[in-house]
């Protein structure tokens, strides 16, 4: 497992575990990173640093639901009791946990409003949010997703634009409700991006959290999942696609606290392109009275050439013995010649070969999304980047 590490004043000190990370909502708490914590060490902080700094004086990015603006004097309704608005709070805001690393805690301190997505019923279309970034000033924003008793809903939130943008975003998935939240980032090659979705899975409520990361030059993404109360189920897939000297990064922690919980996580990457550079974090901590807990991840990377660059690294931490299961894998490969050669044998030309791989590597979890309309763009995305080839330098 690799080293924890923890700030204390000014050095940094090893810490046991996982669960030992600090978390607050004062900026003095979480100073600056120095590259050598154990959250910090494969991203490159001078591409990120400016959304590091204790103040954020740009302005959000603009939210669109349904083709409509949204802001302080216009709400989106969704269904008979459900709405997307501008507001200054939310029945959940700093509810869900505290942040629990430097970018987290500087968009807490600097967010000025917050996206409210208030779910309380069954709704049977998807609610499509669209996040447009349309300069380069570094802003924070903060999106709140609460999802009532018993209420079911499908959450697509899309990235595009130009931007450096500090996220934070806080779900709630409360008793007996079920939400799909799908985060897309398809932002310009120059977008900078980092985003800590806390969230936290009530009694007897199910969440599944799809990341699909194709565009920017720097993106971090941290899920943070509290399963703290009985029975509550969570299902984590991500596809990311890494060009020639981008930086992808997906961080998940998944904390087993409560009996009878399940977590289920997988990702797949694929690399091509000098100084292309995917990480991948797992972490899940099973806890002294998370009894029965059932738990898995897994994390595969495809390098289609040389010079790109996959870091992966699964933890799994199990502090009592009676558990349904937990396990973990990873693997990272290059492009298979042997599929590539049994395609080519039966007459299919090399290009479009290639392109089957590929989509089979991906498919089984862009299909989880359920919508076949952006299924379908984000395998021609995966399609036009595999036919234009690595980014030039």
């Amino acid at each position: 497992m690799a080293e924890m590490v923890k700030q204390t004043g000014h050095k940094v000190v090893a810490a046991p575990s996982r669960a030992d990370r600090p978390t607050s909502f004062h900026l003095a708490d979480i100073p600056m990173p120095t590259g050598r914590e154990e959250d910090w060490r494969f991203t490159p902080l001078e591409r990120i640093k400016m959304l590091l700094a204790d103040t954020l004086e740009g302005e959000a990015p603009r939210v669109e639901v349904a083709g409509q603006v949204v802001s302080e004097t216009k709400r989106v309704e969704l269904g008979a009791s459900s709405y997307v608005e501008i507001a200054a709070d939310s029945d959940i805001h700093g509810k869900v946990g505290a942040p629990g690393d430097r970018a987290a805690v500087v968009e807490w301190n600097n967010h000025r409003d917050l996206v409210n997505v208030v779910i309380s019923e069954e709704l049977t279309e998807p609610v499509r949010i669209k996040v447009i970034g349309e300069n380069q000033q570094p802003a924070a924003q903060h999106i709140c997703i609460d999802v009532k008793p018993d209420a079911k809903a499908l959450v697509i939130l899309e990235h595009t634009g130009d931007a450096q943008l500090n996220q934070g975003i806080e779900i709630d998935v409360e008793s007996g409700a079920q939400l799909e939240f799908v985060s897309i980032q398809e932002w310009d090659r120059t977008a900078v991006h980092a985003s800590n979705h806390r969230m936290s899975v009530e009694k007897d409520a199910k969440l599944k959290h799809i990341a699909i990361t194709l565009g920017g030059d720097l993106v971090r993404i941290c899920p943070d999942i509290e399963l703290d109360k009985p029975g509550g189920e969570v299902e984590l897939f991500g596809v990311y696609f890494t060009d020639t000297e981008q930086h992808q990064e997906h961080r998940l922690f998944v904390n087993h606290s409560a009996e009878n919980c399940r977590s289920d996580v997988h990702y797949k990457g694929a690399l091509q392109g000098q100084q292309a550079h995917a990480v991948w974090i797992g972490d899940v901590l099973i806890g002294k009275k998370a009894f029965n807990t059932d738990s898995y991840e897994q994390n595969r990377n495809l390098v289609l050439n040389q010079g790109a660059k996959a870091d992966s690294v699964p933890n799994l931490e199990i502090e009592n013995g009676e558990i349904a299961g937990a396990g973990h894998a990873s693997a990272t490969g290059r492009f298979d010649e042997e599929q590539l050669f049994y395609l080519l044998s039966r007459g299919i030309p090399e290009d479009i070969a290639r392109k089957m791989v590929v989509h089979g590597f991906f498919a089984e979890v862009i299909r989880q999304i359920g919508i076949e309309e952006i299924e379908e763009r984000l395998l021609e995305a995966v399609d036009s980047r595999l036919e234009k080839g690595p980014d030039p330098l």
